[in-house]
């Protein structure tokens, strides 16, 4: 499908470059051009790589090897700060007042396609927010992540062994289970 991409680049951004060893979702909670703005203000002091919109349109805010300030306080399999390791990629508007839209998981896959294969990343480098800073963040969905995590198994295969796909779909706010660290 081909999903029209541009960019608008933040400064929010930190010294020194992102590993890219995975990739964590979000929701903004606000429109696409919201979400752009809020971006380009220094003040706000967040920033995604990649924000899709409800019609697939992405905006690229941060290159990939530059780390994005959209984790926080975060940790993921082990390893804390995942700004400087995992990508971010947020959906414009709220998953829990608007489920995805069938063009945000499709434009999605195609931009982890053209990652997928030459970082070597498999379905158990990708989380969403809430589990990176459980109890303090709430971003994806439970039922949207398990749809996203659903169409990314079977665009690119690879599921999970069973420990992990409990923890990705299923881990309860505020839960600290942790799986391995990456290599």
């Amino acid at each position: 499908m081909d999903f029209r991409e541009f960019e608008r680049l933040s400064p929010n951004t930190g010294g020194g470059a992102n590993d890219g060893l995975g990739v964590l979702f979000h929701h903004s909670g606000l429109s696409f051009d919201e979400t752009i703005r809020r971006m380009q203000d220094p003040a706000s002091r967040v920033s995604y790589h990649c924000l899709v919109d409800a019609d697939g349109t992405r905006c690229t805010m941060v290159p990939d090897a530059q780390i994005a300030w959209h984790a926080g306080v975060s940790s993921f399999r082990g390893r804390e700060r995942c700004n400087e390791f995992l990508l971010g990629v947020s959906f414009a508007g709220d998953t829990y007042a608007a489920p995805l839209t069938e063009a945000q998981i499709a434009s999605a896959i195609e931009w982890l396609g053209a990652r997928w294969s030459p970082r070597g990343w498999a379905i158990d480098r990708l989380s969403d927010h809430r589990q990176v800073a459980p109890g303090r963040k709430r971003d994806l969905n439970p039922a949207e992540w398990d749809r996203l995590l659903g169409a990314v198994a079977a665009r690119f295969g690879g599921a999970p062994a069973d420990g992990l796909v409990s923890m990705l779909k299923s881990a309860p706010a505020g839960s600290t289970k942790n799986p391995p660290r990456p290599p």
